[in-house]
C-alpha cells in the first residue's frame, strides 16, 4: 500500500515549512529512515527521512515550494507493490515468448536486450541493500542543522580488514569533526567518497563485506542466463561476469595516478624523464579537479587555500583523481614561505644593511594582492546560514544601540599585577574579557529584561532564570558563538577557562553541536582586531547583544581628591549595547550599562584574583 510522506511539526510555533531539496527524484528507490528530502523552517532546517521503504512514485511539493504542517509531500510504493510488478513482468514475457517463436524469429531477438536491462535493477536492489556486496557505511547526521560532512582522511584503505565499532574515516562538517566507527566487521571492498570530498547526510561512503562478497554479484546476474539457455546468446553473459570482478580491482582510485607513472617508466629506461613527464598530466589533472573555473574544489580547502595566499590553479594535488587535499595547501605554503626566506637571506650581507633587508621584506608582503580578488565562489553552509539569520534578525525585531565609555584603568592595573600568578595556577592567560564576562552576568541578573525573549505570536516574553552567556568567536570557518550555560554560576577563573577552552575548540572545530545554541544573551570582542566599537546584530531569539571595544591608553579629565580636575592617562574602553525595542526601552538598556559601568571600573575584583 502506498506510503504518503507529510511534511512534520519541526518547533512548536512551526505552521509551515519550505522544500529545499529533495534528495531522492521519482523512480528512485529509498530505504526506510533514509534522508529523502531537506525542509527549511524559521527555527531549523533539517532533512527529513522515508517513513517506509519503497519507490518514490511521486512528487507532491516541489523545490523551493512552501507547504503547511501535516500536508502532504510525496508518496512512496512499498516493497511489496515494487516486487508484485516486477515479477508480473517477467510472467508476461514468459508467456508472451513461446506464442511468437514459429511467427518471427527476430522478436526474441529484440526481446533478449529487455532481459538484459531488466536483471540491472535487480542486482542494484540487492547492492543497496548491503545483503550481496556487503554493508554500506553512510554519511551519518552529525547535529540536528548538519546536511553534509566532508571526509578529512579514511583510516582504512581498500582490502583491509576491520573490526566493529574500529575507526574507518574522520569527517568534518560545520558543528563537528569526528570519526565514523564501522558498523560491521569485515573487508573495505570499495570507497565511495575520497578524501576531501564533501557528502550529503546518508550518502553511501564505503562497502564493508568479505573477501568474496565482490565476485557474490556475479552469481546474481547468472539467474537471468538460464531463462535464456536455449538460445546461443547466453554465452557473452560470462564475459560481463569477468568485467565484475574487474571493477572492485580498480576500487582504489588511487591506483588511476600511478598508471601514467608506469608506462613511462616503461618506455624510457632513464629514470630522470619518468617523474618529469608524469607532472604535467598531473597539473592537466588537477586542473580540470582542482582550482578556478576548472572543477570543484572542497570549501574546506578552498579556505584554507585563501588564508594561505595558495594559487589553487597552478598547485598539483596528490588527492585520488588529482583532487587538491588540504596537506597539498599546506604543503605549497610551507614552500614559498621557504623560498621567500631563502631568496631574503642573501640581501642583509653586512649588519648595517639589516634595517634596509627589514623595509625590503615587508614591501613586497604590501604589495602581494589577496587570491580572492577576481574570484566566485560559492558560499559555505556557514556562511550562507550566517546571512540568512542576520537578515532574518533586523527584520522580525527593532533593533537599535547605545554606547558608554568606560574607564577600566583599575581593572588593567589589576591584570597587570595578577596575570603571571594567574596563568601558573589556572594555566590560562588572564584576559580583560572574562572581567566584561563577569560584569555581564551579574548586570543580568540585576536587569533580567534584558535576557529575555519574546513572543509576539504568542504574546509572551520569557524572563530566564538562568545566564547563559554566548561568545562571539572569528573561527576560520566563519563566526561561531559557543554558549557558556550557567554563566551566572562561573567566578573569574571559571569563565577565564570556559572561554578558552570553548574558543580554542571552536576555532579547531572541535565543538559539539549542543554547545551552540541555547544562548540567553551574547558578548562580541569586537575590540580584539582594533576596533573601537560598533553596533552588533542580536542573535535570535536574544533581545541584547554587547559589543566590547579596544582597550586604550588616552588622556582623561580625571577629578582627584587633592589636585581637582587633572588630565592624566588612562586604560579606556567602549560599551556598545544592540538592544530589541520591542520589549527593551532605552531607559532599561541606560540603566543595564550603568550598572555595567559602575561595577567595571570599580575594579573589586581583588578577592576572584585571591590579592
Amino acid at each position: 500500500m502506498p506510503v504518503s510522506v507529510t511534511m512534520p511539526r519541526l518547533g512548536e510555533s512551526v505552521t509551515e515549512g519550505t522544500v529545499t531539496r529533495w534528495l531522492k527524484q521519482e523512480g528512485e528507490r529509498v530505504e526506510a529512515d533514509e534522508p529523502l528530502l531537506e525542509v527549511s523552517t524559521d527555527k531549523v532546517d533539517t532533512e527529513i527521512p522515508s517513513p517506509a521503504a519503497g519507490v518514490l512514485t511521486r512528487i507532491v511539493v516541489g523545490e523551493d515550494e512552501t507547504a503547511d504542517v501535516g500536508s502532504e509531500l510525496a508518496v512512496i510504493a512499498g516493497d511489496g507493490e515494487d516486487a508484485g510488478e516486477s515479477a508480473s513482468a517477467p510472467a508476461q514475457q514468459q508467456e508472451a515468448e513461446p506464442e511468437p517463436e514459429p511467427a518471427a524469429l527476430d522478436t526474441p531477438s529484440t526481446e533478449k536486450p529487455v532481459e538484459e536491462e531488466a536483471p540491472a535493477p535487480q542486482t542494484a536492489a540487492p547492492a543497496a541493500g548491503g545483503s550481496a556486496e556487503g554493508t554500506a557505511v553512510k554519511m551519518p547526521a552529525l547535529g540536528e542543522s548538519v546536511t553534509e560532512g566532508t571526509v578529512t582522511r579514511w583510516l582504512k584503505q581498500v582490502g583491509e580488514t576491520i573490526e566493529v565499532d574500529e575507526p574507518l574515516l574522520e569527517v568534518s562538517t560545520d558543528k563537528v569533526d569526528t570519526e565514523i566507527p564501522s558498523p560491521v566487521a569485515g573487508t573495505v571492498l570499495e570507497i565511495k567518497v575520497a578524501e576531501d570530498e564533501t557528502a550529503d547526510v546518508g550518502a553511501e561512503l564505503a562497502i564493508i563485506g568479505t573477501p568474496g562478497a565482490a565476485p557474490a554479484s556475479a552469481p546474481a546476474e547468472s539467474t537471468p542466463a538460464p531463462a535464456a539457455e536455449p538460445k546461443p546468446e547466453p554465452k557473452p553473459k560470462p564475459e560481463p561476469k569477468q568485467e565484475a570482478p574487474a571493477q572492485p580491482a580498480p576500487q582504489p582510485r588511487i591506483e588511476s595516478a600511478p598508471a601514467p607513472q608506469v608506462a613511462p617508466a616503461s618506455e624510457a629506461k632513464p629514470a630522470t624523464p619518468a617523474p618529469s613527464q608524469p607532472a604535467a598530466p598531473a597539473a592537466e589533472t588537477v586542473k580540470s579537479n582542482g582550482a578556478g573555473d576548472a572543477g570543484y574544489v572542497t570549501p574546506l580547502v578552498r579556505k584554507l587555500a585563501a588564508e594561505k595566499g595558495v594559487d589553487l590553479s597552478a598547485l598539483a594535488g596528490t588527492g585520488v583523481g588529482g583532487r587538491i587535499r588540504k596537506q597539498d595547501v599546506l604543503d605549497a605554503a610551507e614552500k614559498a614561505a621557504a623560498a621567500k626566506a631563502a631568496a631574503a637571506a642573501p640581501a642583509p650581507a653586512a649588519a648595517p644593511a639589516a634595517a634596509t633587508s627589514a623595509a625590503t621584506k615587508a614591501a613586497p608582503a604590501k604589495a602581494e594582492p589577496s587570491p580572492l580578488r577576481g574570484r566566485t565562489e560559492k558560499l559555505t553552509r556557514i556562511r550562507a546560514t550566517i546571512a540568512r539569520r542576520m537578515v532574518e534578525s533586523l527584520q522580525v525585531s527593532a533593533q537599535l544601540t547605545t554606547v558608554v565609555e568606560v574607564d577600566v584603568t583599575k581593572i588593567a592595573n589589576l591584570r597587570n599585577k595578577a596575570k603571571a600568578d594567574f596563568q601558573a595556577k589556572h594555566g590560562v592567560k588572564l584576559t580583560f574579557l572574562p572581567f566584561f564576562a563577569l560584569a555581564t552576568v551579574e548586570a543580568l541578573q540585576q536587569h533580567p529584561v534584558v535576557n529575555s525573549s519574546i513572543d509576539v505570536e504568542a504574546g509572551t516574553v520569557t524572563y530566564h532564570g538562568s545566564e547563559h552567556l554566548g561568545i562571539a568567536v572569528d573561527a576560520p570557518k566563519g563566526l561561531v558563538v559557543p554558549v557558556i550555560k550557567e554563566a551566572g554560576d562561573l567566578n573569574l577563573a571559571g569563565l577565564s577557562k570556559r572561554i578558552a577552552d570553548l574558543a580554542d575548540r571552536t576555532r579547531n572545530n572541535k565543538i559539539g553541536p549542543d554547545e551552540i545554541g541555547g544562548g540567553t544573551f551574547t558578548l562580541t570582542n569586537t575590540g580584539s582586531r582594533g576596533a573601537l566599537f560598533d553596533t552588533p546584530i542580536i542573535n535570535q531569539p536574544q533581545v541584547g547583544i554587547l559589543g566590547l571595544g579596544a582597550v586604550v591608553k588616552r588622556p582623561v579629565i580625571v577629578n582627584d581628591p587633592e589636585l581637582g580636575e587633572i588630565i592624566a592617562p588612562r586604560s579606556m574602553v567602549y560599551l556598545a549595547l544592540s538592544y530589541d525595542h520591542r520589549i527593551v526601552d532605552g531607559a532599561d538598556a541606560a540603566r543595564f550599562l550603568g550598572t555595567l559601568k559602575e561595577r567595571l571600573e570599580g575594579g573589586h575584583f581583588e578577592a576572584d584574583l585571591g590579592l
